[in-house]
């Protein structure tokens, strides 16, 4: 299968997005195969048939990715089908979990995918949702580092100028709370889990570092 996803890395996004915040490209693997099965979640559980993937956000999704390295993470985000281990959500759909960005534990920002494509990273919103992923969170500690802390700051600070229809940053543990919002578009009533990344502790650091 042809695969495009360099092209549209080179031809759409600089490598400088703002002042101090250096976005390295790492692009996942993505053929007419991943974007075949996005379609096919789009369609399956929210309702949504369109030509393709493109999405306008609404929403910034910041998580952990409960791996201890970089690689590891990107090596689970990289294939397009779900993997074996991920028997809590296969029944959902065989599409790859993915996030638009990893940030290294560093504070180095890599950007996996273009942010208006629907990666499958949170349900119920992810037609709105720009996810953001942290390298840590092992067993659900909160371990998040300050490198981390500064780099989605500026991250965000980007996106938000860059997206004026940005509007909610969240944490994945807080993804339920919109289930009466009108972004929310899950049609599978079982279809839930239970997230506690990136941390509460991170979050409310987070969003004071956003506010000043």
């Amino acid at each position: 299968m042809k695969l495009f996803s360099s092209l549209l890395f080179l031809c759409t996004f600089s490598l400088y997005a703002q002042e101090g915040l250096h976005i390295i490209q790492k692009p996942i693997l993505f053929t007419q195969k991943r974007v075949a099965l996005t379609l096919e979640y789009m369609q399956k559980h929210y309702g949504i048939t369109q030509k393709d993937i493109r999405i306008k956000p609404q929403m910034i999704v910041v998580h952990a990715t409960a791996t201890k390295t970089l690689e590891d993470a990107f090596n689970r985000f990289n294939p397009e089908m779900l993997l074996s281990d991920r028997k809590d959500i296969a029944s959902a759909s065989a599409l790859n979990v993915s996030a638009h960005f990893l940030v290294a534990r560093d504070g180095k920002v890599y950007q996996l995918m273009p942010e208006n494509f629907m990666a499958r990273h949170v349900i119920g919103l992810n037609y709105y949702a720009i996810g953001i992923e942290n390298v840590g969170g092992r067993y659900g500690q909160e371990d998040l580092t300050q490198a981390q802390l500064k780099a989605n700051v500026m991250l965000i600070t980007y996106l938000e100028k860059k997206y004026p229809t940005l509007k909610y940053v969240i944490g994945h543990y807080e993804y339920r709370e919109y289930e009466n919002s009108p972004l929310w578009l899950e049609k599978d009533a079982n279809y839930r889990t239970s997230k506690v990344d990136p941390g509460k502790i991170f979050m409310r650091e987070l969003r004071e570092r956003l506010k000043n």
